[in-house]
């Protein structure tokens, strides 16, 4: 696994985006924070634009550092829920665990009013495995601000809201290793760090060491999984 690619899903959520679907020529919208490596790949297929989305001064910055050398992508800051763009403004819109949260009913909405007509949404969210989990992967998602689905409510949840499923496909699989690279790689990471970085791993480290706990030890790993959908508006 590239450990350019430190969001849960690793690379698997671009490469079904990439098998499923002819990017050249489409004009997208990357959101999430973590995004700067799929974007660059995304730009490299032949799409007319790319904009990377984030939501706060800091996750800005270390986003231009990285794409610093990348011409192709843009890096814009505003709410996911509420953005400058103008209706029907993307072909594709892509996010990979960055839109699991509190306020995905307004950032779906948003989503669907500036995709173009026909557009398609490939979204990997968090879900949980099971109706009812146990407070200590609760706490966890609380901590992490993320809200998930029951992940057998996930696809009507999107119908409901005007999007057509292409394609739906569970990856909880990818976690482990997930949880597992991650911890090495911010490891390794703060080791190396600018200083603009240092409070923003320091604080991630904490986070990434106490999920990994609970999703490799504590019995979390039946509980907590990870679904790709691609989604055409409709």
């Amino acid at each position: 696994m590239n450990k350019k690619y430190f969001l849960p899903g690793l690379d698997r959520q671009l490469d079904i985006l990439l098998k499923n679907l002819e990017l050249k020529d489409l004009s997208v919208l990357v959101i999430g924070e973590g995004s700067e490596e799929i974007s660059k790949i995304i730009s490299s297929q032949g799409t007319s634009k790319v904009i990377m989305l984030v939501q706060d001064n800091d996750s800005l910055l270390r986003a231009r550092i990285s794409l610093s050398s990348s011409k192709e992508v843009s890096v814009k800051m505003m709410e996911y829920e509420n953005t400058d763009f103008k209706d029907y403004s993307f072909d594709l819109i892509y996010a990979q665990a960055s839109i699991t949260s509190p306020n995905r009913n307004k950032v779906i909405k948003e989503t669907k009013r500036i995709l173009k007509p026909t557009g398609y949404f490939c979204a990997g969210e968090i879900v949980s495995l099971t109706k009812t989990p146990p407070q200590f992967v609760k706490d966890v998602w609380n901590k992490s601000n993320v809200s998930p689905l029951f992940t057998e409510v996930l696809e009507g949840y999107y119908k409901e809201r005007g999007f057509e499923i292409i394609l739906s496909k569970d990856i909880s699989d990818t976690l482990s290793e997930f949880y597992r690279l991650s911890n090495e790689l911010l490891k390794e990471k703060s080791n190396e760090l600018q200083v603009e970085e240092k409070s923003y791993y320091k604080k991630l480290l904490k986070q990434i060491s106490h999920e990994s706990g609970v999703y490799l030890k504590l019995g979390g790993n039946a509980h907590i999984g990870f679904k790709v959908l691609l989604l055409k508006k409709v």
